[in-house]
């Protein structure tokens, strides 16, 4: 009896302790989700689920897993949350439920420098290759309207890249802060227009009919953009993307 009491005593904190939140993000897509030098999840994302964990009093634990299977791990109880930079779609919608926006960004194009491409509209044309990454808005965005161009669906948003840098794909669509960063990288063999064609709101992602998590994360949103965290957030990881948007008359982000 006096052995199961220093059990209880010692382990009892443990056993019955709440279990962190699982969160579900593609650590490949810097400088919102990524892996550090210390080989730790860190980005933009990352700060804002332990920033989330804080506010609810719950530890956090990062699950790192390829886009194309995040909806799939949270339909079936891997994770509790995704926070991946996802967009809301009318079809994700009918997998998942989400928070409140608390991001706006566009699709936009980058374009090899040789390309006589120049907007979504001229993409749209017998010949012209358009590459996507698999999973992503923008894959959605090409099979619904580029109707008449090649789309070419590609698994990782380097090999986007690359088939662009190598003059293979006239254009890539992806989201805006991407579009610069890699334009950035690559200056003398990729132009950018960074003037969206499709607007998207980023939410978290939740399972379905989980409202009490739900409320959860948009008083979270609310009281974190009051308290200027999404500001705190650019400022740190996007000040050149931040002013350079500002400077094109292109809205930001946050």
């Amino acid at each position: 009896m006096k052995n199961l009491f220093f059990f209880l005593i010692i382990y009892m904190p443990t056993l019955f302790a709440t279990p962190p939140i699982k969160v579900g993000m593609e650590l490949s897509y810097p400088p919102f989700e990524m892996v550090c030098n210390d080989g730790d999840p860190c980005g933009i994302s990352v700060d804002i689920a332990f920033a989330f964990g804080k506010f609810i009093e719950r530890q956090i634990q990062i699950q790192n897993i390829p886009f194309v299977g995040l909806i799939p791990s949270l339909k079936n109880d891997s994770v509790d949350l995704i926070i991946s930079s996802l967009t809301v779609t009318e079809e994700r919608k009918r997998a998942i439920d989400f928070s409140d926006p608390y991001a706006t960004i566009g699709l936009c194009l980058l374009i090899n420098i040789n390309s006589k491409v120049n907007n979504i509209q001229e993409a749209n044309q017998k010949g012209k290759i358009i590459v996507v990454k698999s999973g992503t808005s923008g894959e959605i965005y090409a099979k619904k309207y580029l109707t008449t161009a090649i789309v070419r669906v590609l698994d990782k948003e380097a090999m986007c890249i690359l088939e662009i840098i190598q003059g293979k794909a006239d254009g890539f669509i992806y989201d805006q802060l991407s579009v610069y960063i890699n334009w950035k990288k690559n200056p003398t063999t990729t132009r950018v227009n960074l003037n969206p064609f499709q607007k998207e709101n980023w939410a978290f992602g939740v399972r379905k009919n989980n409202n009490e998590l739900i409320a959860k994360l948009n008083n979270f949103i609310k009281k974190f953009r009051e308290e200027g965290g999404f500001d705190k957030l650019a400022d740190r990881y996007l000040p050149e993307q931040k002013q350079a948007f500002n400077a094109m008359g292109v809205p930001f982000v946050f």
